[in-house]
């Protein structure tokens, strides 16, 4: 991996959809087979320029997931390679026996994107909010799940996401998110990335929450406690072996994720940690229920979200460390 992080707790003013798009040009450029089908929504991820350059492979299957999927995995099965876009709520509820059967189960490499994930749907409301996609998705056993942060790593995911020979689930957030890498980075799929070092705590998120992290870091390191904050940008497979070196070094733990935290990142920490390193682990996350019409910020501060929860979690996990 080649990362370079510049958080500054700053927002992009990029949309972030524009990251995919861009990746796409470039990847239709480079393969023929590659494809984008969507579901009557490219003008949410601004893909104008991506159907002026590529019309014949951009496709519009209509309000109809299921069928987008059906479809992805049947031009998959002739050798093309398939990205289909919808919303998350419908890339994962609705679609889901679609992707588990024609793409999972018949081991297609088809790339499914899910945007506005989670509490960056906003006032989008509990209708179109997906708080348990991923969780959804981490039932399918040959899966790639994968929840970027921002610009520059939903860029690079993209491209990386295309060399993949079977299903994958990608989170796409549209807006709403703060830098944390430069543009021109690089990523693995399935290894985490150590963006502070520490001794007392570790902290790992994915998506919007790693900003929230990095900033929580700064509040505890401003208390005198020494955190680590990894990116579990992949969730699935999961980068075990950096979990429990890591939390081997901290002997506590805070998960952050935006998502539903009954079947999210923090259980498959937390699975991870059962089998192989037991400590304290506190979960920050959206708790069991349905989500609300509201702006990200005020979602964020409701279900105790922000950095100075993900902070006031870190010091709680520490003192059933010490007991």
């Amino acid at each position: 991996m080649k990362v370079k992080v510049i958080n500054n707790n700053t927002q992009d003013t990029r949309q972030n959809c524009d990251a995919y798009c861009e990746a796409m040009i470039d990847l239709m450029k480079e393969n023929d087979r590659i494809v984008h089908i969507d579901c009557d929504l490219l003008g949410c991820i601004n893909g104008k320029k991506m159907k002026e350059e590529f019309p014949e492979r951009v496709l519009n299957a209509g309000i109809a997931e299921q069928n987008a999927v059906a479809l992805a995995s049947g031009m998959a099965a002739a050798g093309m390679i398939p990205f289909v876009h919808t919303f998350g709520v419908f890339a994962s509820r609705r679609a889901f026996d679609q992707a588990f059967l024609s793409a999972g189960y018949s081991r297609w490499p088809v790339h499914i994107i899910g945007t506005d994930p989670g509490v960056t749907a906003g006032v989008n409301g509990a209708t179109h909010m997906p708080l348990e996609d991923c969780g959804i998705y981490l039932n399918i056993p040959n899966v790639t799940i994968v929840d970027p942060a921002d610009y520059a790593q939903t860029y690079a995911l993209t491209k990386e996401v295309a060399k993949l020979p079977e299903i994958t689930y990608l989170r796409l957030i549209r807006r709403g998110f703060k830098t944390v890498y430069a543009d021109g980075s690089e990523f693995e799929i399935g290894k985490g990335v150590v963006l502070k070092e520490g001794t007392d705590v570790t902290l790992i998120a994915s998506g919007i929450m790693v900003n929230n992290a990095l900033q929580a870091e700064k509040l505890l390191a401003a208390e005198g406690i020494s955190a680590s904050v990894i990116d579990m940008f992949t969730w699935k497979p999961l980068d075990e072996e950096l979990i429990v070196s890591e939390v081997k070094k901290t002997g506590a733990i805070v998960s952050c994720e935006n998502h539903q935290l009954t079947t999210g990142l923090g259980s498959a920490i937390a699975n991870v940690l059962a089998r192989n390193c037991p400590v304290p682990q506190e979960f920050i996350g959206v708790p069991d229920c349905y989500g609300i019409a509201a702006p990200q910020p005020f979602l964020e501060e409701r279900y105790h979200m922000t950095a100075e929860d993900i902070a006031k979690a870190a010091v709680r996990a520490i003192k059933r460390k010490n007991k």
